[in-house]
């Protein structure tokens, strides 16, 4: 069955996820920037890395290497034309964190924002142990159920109304025991909200060093 975020134009994508009554395309950036302010990564992936939402918030001071992964090569291309220029050590890359290596050196900090709810967790959170360090950061957001608001919000966007079949939320605690299951440790966790109204949670995991899995 073919992927459906390879039919949804990065304009439509873009055009929703910022709509006032979405407000996630906001959310995700901030998010970013308060991850690099607080891990200060002199090396950060970003898995589901679109037209690169979020890259302007790289300090090239503090973070030297930007590695930006996605599913469709329009958007990645697009991450390229807006971002190469500023940011030199700057890694694009087309593939699925779930069956997909990546020829990219290990990094500090990986950030999934809104990846989990369209993945298999043990797959894609084996693919991103082997992009971090060891001891490295993974960030990841994911959107908590409402009985108000459809999983994916309507819009004007009559494309993104393709992924209401792909989507699924994800339990904070069952992201939780698989990442544990997957070597990771749990350091943070908090809820952040969007404007359109929906609720996130925003999970921090360190990747335990070889030897000290129980």
């Amino acid at each position: 069955m073919r992927n459906p975020w390879l039919d949804i134009p990065l304009d439509d994508y873009e055009g929703h996820m910022a709509l006032p009554g979405v407000g996630q395309a906001q959310l995700l950036s901030r998010v970013f920037a308060d991850a690099l302010a607080a891990h200060a990564p002199r090396s950060v992936a970003v898995i589901g890395c679109a037209g690169g939402n979020g890259f302007e918030r790289v300090s090239r001071r503090v973070t030297r290497r930007v590695v930006g992964v996605d599913l469709n090569p329009e958007y990645v291309e697009q991450a390229r034309v807006r971002f190469a220029h500023r940011l030199p050590k700057l890694e694009l890359f087309v593939g699925d964190v779930q069956t997909d290596s990546f020829a990219f050196a290990p990094v500090d900090l990986v950030y999934a924002g809104l990846l989990f709810e369209y993945v298999e967790l043990g797959a894609a959170l084996a693919g991103i142990r082997s992009m971090l360090k060891p001891g490295g950061a993974l960030l990841s957001v994911v959107q908590l159920p409402s009985a108000a608001i459809a999983g994916v919000t309507p819009s004007p966007f009559a494309s993104l109304g393709a992924l209401s079949a792909a989507m699924r939320t994800v339990p904070p605690d069952a992201l939780a025991r698989a990442a544990a299951a997957a070597g990771f440790r749990e350091t943070g966790a908090r809820t952040a909200p969007a404007s359109g109204g929906k609720e996130f949670r925003v999970q921090t995991f360190r990747l335990e060093a070889v030897g000290r899995r129980s």
